[in-house]
């Protein structure tokens, strides 16, 4: 036995070789067990929907999009891999940026308030293109791949792509490359090749000390919302700090600045800044379940940027707490008016329409909903809908999909899912195993795996009896079964001299009320 270990151990080794690729980057062997197209695949599938989850696309000024596309092109252009790039502003106040395998970037709008050239802007963007350059994310599923077995491996294969705390199946593949945290040696390397892109773009590469510098300094705050956005990911250091500053240094001074280029772009968002602020406040207010001062606050911020749908939205919500569902509904009106690609707005409305008992105006908003970002909760809408119509196989696929999502929500769509498959299905449900006594008589064992307490719980017992003739009956358990719980009947049929003399199956369950 022990004469096939070397044998096994060099096949591992030339496996783990042949999965070795050169980075595009640094030029440096690489463990990469995730080919580029799965790469390219996992970004062009996911993108869209990660940006639904962190606050859509940013639209009060399409013009500042523009410029961060721009930027970001000129800083592509230098880089080492090419890749179909994409730069997208999201409408989200927590300070942070990302990229997913592929080259599909985003940067939050409050991280570019945060910001005071378009220098510092070239060092986040191009910071960010290394990570999609140098494959830092693949690197990470390559890594996680060895760890769980190639569980990973079957999740990319399959595409998936649900999304966000909200999401039908958790923020599982894409929100775990966005939120992970990179290691030191990744972000060292992101610091210095992307400074390197700068230098080529012709950017003034102090942009990227000045930019560590902020971020130590800020560091310091631990109640600030830096802490919930970048550097959750991208955690800052003096030791990045004073690496930007030698590698500058070596790189040399002059190259644009672009003060009052980034201030020119920034001007139209930086007047509508206290109305963020204020939206905000309202925000935490709301879920505080201070909704008075929620909707001061909407309304505040709507009088400065009437524009913005978050601003409506955030006035319905907070007339959806106060109970006053038709102004409320009112409210995400105005909000889908403004911008009708965001998915909150259409959930809201058809959440209320849901509640409502309007079914045909629910169903259409929570089906916009779903197809901008698959959530639970609009898949839990859906399936109410279609059991009020008695489109119970509809019902049944609503309820499935939203039972994957977890938390309230997802309970919330096993228990309706259960009551409409148990009666058809009970099997599915209650678990049985037979056996003989010490005298060879039936003896059936019940186990209750679901979470709901069952009750009705009847089984149909076929056997062959001592003449050699099929007979069937039925047998019930008395009372109740708790959630998790086991019992076990006598059957009284019997002597059995083996299992092939009967079978036992579920016949009928309910949930217990």
């Amino acid at each position: 036995m022990l004469r096939w270990l070397p044998r096994f151990a060099s096949l591992a080794v030339l496996a783990l070789l042949a999965a070795c690729a050169t980075n595009p980057v640094t030029g440096k062997k690489d463990l990469m067990l995730v080919g580029e197209d799965t790469e390219l695949s996992i970004g062009a599938q996911q993108y869209a929907p990660m940006r639904q989850s962190e606050g859509g696309d940013y639209r009060l000024d399409p013009a500042l999009s523009d410029y961060v596309q721009r930027v970001g092109n000129r800083l592509a252009a230098a880089s080492d891999r090419e890749l179909p790039y994409e730069f997208t502003v999201l409408n989200n106040s927590v300070p942070n940026a990302w990229a997913l395998p592929g080259g599909k970037i985003a940067v939050n709008r409050g991280l570019l308030t945060a910001l005071t050239s378009e220098s510092e802007l070239a060092a986040v963007l191009g910071h960010e293109i290394v990570h999609a350059a140098a494959r830092h994310s693949a690197q990470q599923m390559s890594k996680g791949m060895l760890a769980q077995g190639g569980l990973l491996a079957t999740q990319v294969a399959l595409g998936n792509s649900a999304y966000g705390g909200l999401a039908t199946t958790g923020a599982q593949l894409a929100s775990q490359l966005v939120l992970q945290k990179y290691g030191r040696e990744a972000e060292l390397e992101s610091d210095r090749y992307g400074m390197d892109y700068m230098k080529r773009a012709g950017y003034d590469v102090q942009g990227a000390v000045t930019l560590q510098e902020t971020f130590v300094r800020m560091s310091g705050d631990k109640e600030s919302s830096w802490f919930d956005g970048l550097f959750a990911s991208h955690p800052p250091s003096q030791e990045r700090v004073e690496a930007n500053r030698r590698y500058a240094a070596k790189l040399g001074p002059g190259g644009e600045v672009g003060k009052e280029s980034h201030a020119a772009a920034m001007a139209k968002t930086m007047t509508a800044k206290p109305a963020y602020d204020a939206y905000d406040e309202g925000r935490k207010a709301l879920r505080e379940k201070r909704a008075d001062v929620a909707l001061q606050k909407a309304e505040q911020a709507i009088k400065l940027a009437p524009g913005e749908g978050h601003f409506h939205a955030l006035k319905g919500d907070a007339l959806a707490q106060q109970k006053n569902l038709q102004a409320a509904t009112a409210a995400y009106t105005e909000a889908i008016a403004r911008n009708d690609g965001y998915f909150y707005y259409p959930l809201q409305r058809g959440l209320i329409a849901e509640r409502q008992g309007n079914d045909a105006s629910a169903r259409q908003d929570l089906e916009t909903s779903a197809r901008l970002l698959p959530t639970g909760i609009a898949y839990y809408g859906l399936g109410n809908i279609a059991a009020r119509a008695r489109d119970l196989e509809s019902a049944k696929k609503y309820y499935a999909t939203a039972a994957g999502s977890g938390g309230e929500v997802g309970k919330a769509a096993q228990l309706a899912l259960m009551r409409l498959d148990l009666p058809q299905n009970p099997s599915k449900y209650v678990q049985v195993r037979a056996g003989l006594d010490s005298g060879g008589m039936l003896v059936v064992a019940i186990g209750n795996p679901t979470a709901s307490a069952l009750t009705g719980i009847g089984l149909a017992i076929q056997y062959v009896d001592a003449q050699g003739r099929t007979r069937e009956v039925s047998r019930n358990v008395s009372g109740t079964l708790a959630a998790g719980q086991q019992t076990q009947i006598a059957t009284g049929l019997g002597p059995f001299q083996s299992a092939e003399q009967f079978r036992v199956a579920v016949a009928a369950a309910r949930i217990a009320e």
